[in-house]
């Protein structure tokens, strides 16, 4: 999938992920999309409910290499 901007969560534990995705996304505009990489397991279920409570679509997230890849489209 295409995307303009790439944040990598190796590493980091909740709730880290998300706060760095959410600082990711500021500075994009409505319409770009971010690929999120992360190690930690609850980002699988934070990352969906984060878009949800933020306006932001999850629009496809799976697993890669032993890691969690996100797309979300900025709202």
């Amino acid at each position: 999938m295409k995307f303009d901007k790439e944040f990598d969560a190796s590493g980091l534990a909740c709730p880290l992920p998300i706060v760095k995705t959410k600082k990711s996304l500021a500075d994009m505009t409505p319409g770009q999309v971010l690929r999120v990489v992360a190690t930690d397991p609850g980002s699988v279920c934070d990352m969906a409910a984060f878009a949800e409570q933020t306006g932001h679509a999850l629009l496809e997230s799976g697993e890669e290499g032993g890691k969690y890849v996100f797309f979300l489209k900025k709202g």
